[in-house]
């Protein structure tokens, strides 16, 4: 196996973990009231966030080795501790919290690594990759939660034992895939003011600021809130994990059509994602509107769709934009960014009683049109600063050399 599907794999399980808590809300609703679960569901992102950042700087420092290893343990630990858990408000948080810390903890430092290993793939394949990872991970285990939930027994036990399973198979392939950055234990403290030159470069604030966010939001919409606002006859738990593998799946799918679009630069996938995010609000107002199910599945395919092309857009902004030595870091900030988007759902909910949620989702189309054109005008992504010698390995491993970023803008 080459060392770049190692760590994807990795990813992969770690984003499985993640997010395979989504269909089963169905599950805790039925003993917990909506406002605790909705909370639980929310108390990942208390975790997530601040791991992200300090992982990145910890990958950096001590190597992207020494921190993922422990980051397996940890994704595989919150499936057991949720899978004890039962009807414990307390036990679940804590699950959640620690789910949220492992996929923190993976995510930047995961995409920087893949990054790393994938200069035999041209320009663009770290990003894509990477997203591609992610994406299969983030729809694989609620489409295999909510099957399972729906039609086995102990649907708040048999998820958890599946995810189990996944990574006692994942960890050893991980496990030693090789180490990227060659002098661990350096001191990082010219990278944080590198870090921030990166990130108020006018191409990171103009284009990745305002369509990061949407990455989440379009993705949280389809699963979190359209099986609720248009339910299922007859398929409840397993429709909802239907729609969530169906809506990250797509972000997988589009893969292919990254690849091409990354020809033309990160602003060409950027530009597309938009225009089928703005499709995919559209019918996902049409079908709240009309409570119509069928409108579901394309609504989904349409929202994934933008989810996985900005996702790979703004991982091939952040690429070109960062040294190698940044990579880690920037990519842990554009996550945070990108996990803005869960509060998405929560605002539609929240207004409403004053603000149709069919109203609501048509605004958000809007706002997704608007920036078609606001984040297209400019110039393209500069040429990526060349990869010193002495913060990554074997120079076939560096990022971002001159022909590399010149062929990604």
């Amino acid at each position: 196996m080459r060392s770049w599907m190692r760590v994807a794999l990795a990813v992969f399980g770690v984003a499985w973990g993640a997010n395979q808590f989504a269909p089963l809300l169905l599950v805790y609703r039925e003993h917990l009231s909506e406002a605790v679960v909705t909370a639980l569901f929310g108390s990942y992102a208390i975790g997530l966030i601040p791991a992200l950042l300090v992982a990145a700087s910890c990958s950096d420092r001590f190597g992207r080795r020494r921190v993922m290893r422990p980051v397996l343990l940890l994704s595989a630990a919150a499936s057991m501790v949720l899978l004890a858990a039962g009807d414990s408000v307390a036990v679940l948080a804590a699950g959640r919290l620690l789910a949220g810390v492992a996929s923190g903890a993976a995510f930047g430092p995961g995409s920087a690594w893949i990054k790393e290993l994938s200069a035999d793939g041209g320009p663009g394949a770290g990003a894509r990759r990477a997203a591609l990872a992610l994406s299969a991970g983030f729809g694989g285990g609620p489409l295999v939660a909510g099957a399972l939930a729906q039609w086995l027994p102990a649907p708040d036990v048999l998820p958890y034992v599946v995810h189990l399973l996944l990574m006692a198979t994942i960890a050893p392939l991980a496990w030693f895939a090789p180490e990227t950055v060659a002098s661990p234990g350096k001191a990082p403290g010219a990278r944080r003011i590198a870090w921030g030159a990166t990130l108020r470069h006018p191409e990171f604030l103009r284009r990745v600021v305002p369509t990061a966010p949407l990455v989440f939001g379009a993705a949280t919409v389809s699963f979190a809130l359209l099986p609720s606002l248009v339910p299922v006859p007859s398929l409840g738990i397993a429709a909802g994990g239907g729609i969530a593998g169906l809506t990250l799946g797509s972000g997988a799918a589009v893969q292919p059509l990254a690849r091409r679009l990354a020809r033309r630069g990160s602003a060409g996938i950027r530009t597309v994602g938009l225009v089928t995010g703005t499709a995919g609000f559209a019918l996902a107002a049409a079908a709240v509107d009309g409570k119509q199910p069928f409108l579901l599945p394309p609504a989904a395919v349409a929202l994934g769709g933008c989810y996985g092309l900005l996702l790979v857009a703004g991982l091939s902004c952040v690429e070109a934009l960062g040294a190698p030595e940044e990579l880690a870091g920037v990519a842990a900030v554009f996550y945070c960014l990108t996990y803005l988007g869960l509060l998405l759902p929560y605002a539609v909910s929240a207004v409403a009683g004053a603000v149709p949620p069919a109203v609501s989702l048509l605004a958000a189309g809007a706002v997704t049109a608007v920036l078609i054109p606001v984040t297209a005008a400019g110039g393209g992504v500069p040429r990526t600063r060349a990869a010193p010698s002495s913060s990554i390995g074997p120079p076939s491993a560096a990022l971002g050399t001159a022909d590399d970023s010149s062929a990604q803008s």
